[in-house]
C-alpha cells in the first residue's frame, strides 16, 4: 500500500521514521512519499519531498517572513499527493500545515490518518471542528485527549506515547565513551536542551547560561538541535567557550545526565522517562505570552505535569524564568528529597503512559482502517 506522511518538526521526524519501521513490518509491499527529515529518509532510503527544515516556522513573525516558503511548500505537497494517489494520507503533529492539507485530501477523495493529535484541549479549541470534518482516523498519544474528543463527539483511539517506544530502543554509548567521544571532563553532567527554533535559541539559551557559575561542581552541555548549525550557537557562547555543544546525541546526553534545564516541549517528556530530573522552561515575547496566557486553558505547560495532572516538575514560564528561581530549583533537584520525589513520579509516570510497542500499535491500526475501507473483491 502507498502512505503519504507528513512530519514537520525533529520530534516528527522521529515518531514517524518508527512508525514507517513498523508499516513495513506489517505490509512488505509500502511505499513511502513523505514531508519530513534525516530519519525517515534512512528508513525509506528515499529524499523528503520537502525537508521539515524548510517548514518549521514558529510565530506570526517568523510565518510572516517565510509566506512565500510557505506557499510553495503547500502547492508542492497537494501536486505529489495527487500524482501519488496514496492509500493512506498520515499527518503527524504540525497542525497549523497539516489541517490543511487534511482538508485537501478529504476534498480530493483520500482518507486521513493523524497521528499525535493537535494540542486543541490547551488552544485553538474550534479546530475540532476540522479534525470532525476531514480526519477519518484520529490516534492520540496522551491518555486524557480520548474525553477530550469525546466530549466534540469525535472517536480516538489512545495508542501510547511514541516517546515510550522512542526511548526504550535507544541503545546509546556508554558513559566512558560518551565523555571521551565528546572531550567531557569526568564530572556530573547538567544538559541543556534549549529547543529547535531559532525563536528559542534567542530567547531562552542566556538565561539557561547565566546559571552556570553558580554549579562549580558539574559540567554544562548543550544539546544541538537538529536544524542548527554550531555556528548558530557560537554567538551566544562568547562568553562562555568552555561550554560545548553535542549534536545527534540528545538521547545520549540525557542517559548520562544528573539533570537538566529543558524547554518546555517533547523534550521534557523524553527527559522524564530517562529518568532526569530537570526544570523546565519558557520565554517568547512578551505580547506573544500576553496573548497566549489569555487564550491556553491548561493548569500545567509541560508534557510530565498535564499526563499526570500534577505538578511533578517545576515550570519557570516567561518572567519567573530568571537566574534566581531557576538556581534554586535545580540545586533542590541536584540533591536531596526534591530529587528523590521527582524519581518516585517519574515511575509513576512511565507506568501511566504504558509500556506497549506504540509504533506496531499504530500501524496495525492504520493498516486495519485502510483494509477497512477497500471494497472486498
Amino acid at each position: 500500500m502507498k502512505y503519504f506522511i507528513i512530519a514537520g518538526e525533529a520530534s516528527g521526524d522521529l515518531h514517524a521514521a518508527n512508525l514507517m519501521k513498523a508499516l513495513l513490518k506489517k505490509d512488505k509491499q509500502a511505499e513511502f512519499l513523505f514531508l519530513g527529515g534525516d530519519l525517515m529518509k534512512a528508513v525509506s532510503h528515499k529524499e523528503p519531498l520537502i525537508h521539515y527544515k524548510k517548514m518549521a516556522f514558529m510565530g506570526v513573525i517568523d510565518v510572516l517572513k517565510n509566506i512565500k516558503t510557505i506557499y510553495r511548500n503547500f502547492k508542492k505537497t497537494k501536486k505529489a499527493l495527487i500524482a501519488f494517489k496514496p492509500d493512506s494520507v498520515i499527518l503527524v503533529d504540525y497542525p497549523g500545515f497539516n489541517l490543511k492539507i487534511a482538508a485537501f485530501a478529504h476534498k480530493k477523495g483520500y482518507k486521513t490518518t493523524y497521528y499525535i493529535s493537535p494540542k486543541l484541549w490547551a488552544w485553538k479549541e474550534g479546530r475540532v471542528k476540522k479534525i470532525k470534518k476531514y480526519v477519518d482516523q484520529l490516534l492520540v498519544i496522551l491518555p486524557f485527549e480520548t474525553d477530550f474528543y469525546k466530549k466534540h463527539g469525535i472517536e480516538a483511539t489512545y495508542v501510547g506515547n511514541p516517546v515510550v517506544d522512542a526511548v526504550k530502543n535507544h541503545q546509546g554509548k556508554s558513559r566512558k565513551e560518551f565523555l571521551h567521544q565528546n572531550k567531557l571532563k569526568d564530572k556530573p553532567v547538567i544538559a541543556l536542551l534549549p529547543g529547535s527554533r531559532r525563536q528559542e535559541l534567542k530567547m531562552i539559551l542566556p538565561g539557561m547560561l547565566k546559571i552556570i557559575k553558580k554549579f562549580p561542581g558539574y559540567q554544562f552541555v548543550i544539546s544541538g538541535a537538529p536544524s542548527f548549525k554550531p555556528e548558530d550557537y557560537r554567538r551566544w557562547l562568547k562568553n562562555y567557550p568552555d561550554i560545548p555543544v553535542v549534536f545527534n546525541q540528545t538521547y545520549d546526553l540525557l542517559q548520562h545526565s544528573h539533570s537538566a534545564v529543558v524547554t518546555s516541549g517533547t523534550a521534557a517528556l523524553e527527559t522524564a522517562l530517562f529518568k532526569v530530573p530537570q526544570v523546565v522552561v519558557y520565554k517568547t515575547h512578551n505580547w506573544q505570552y500576553a496573548i497566549g496566557k489569555h487564550l491556553v486553558k491548561i493548569d500545567f505547560f509541560s508534557l510530565p505535569n498535564l499526563i499526570m495532572q500534577r505538578p511533578i516538575i517545576p515550570e519557570l514560564l516567561q518572567h519567573e524564568f530568571n537566574t534566581q528561581n531557576l538556581t534554586k530549583h535545580l540545586k533542590a533537584l541536584n540533591k536531596g528529597p526534591e530529587r528523590e520525589q521527582c524519581l518516585k513520579d517519574y515511575e509513576e509516570l512511565e507506568n501511566l503512559l504504558g509500556k506497549e510497542p506504540v509504533s506496531e500499535k499504530v500501524a496495525n491500526e492504520i493498516v486495519a482502517f485502510i483494509k477497512k475501507q477497500k471494497p472486498a473483491n
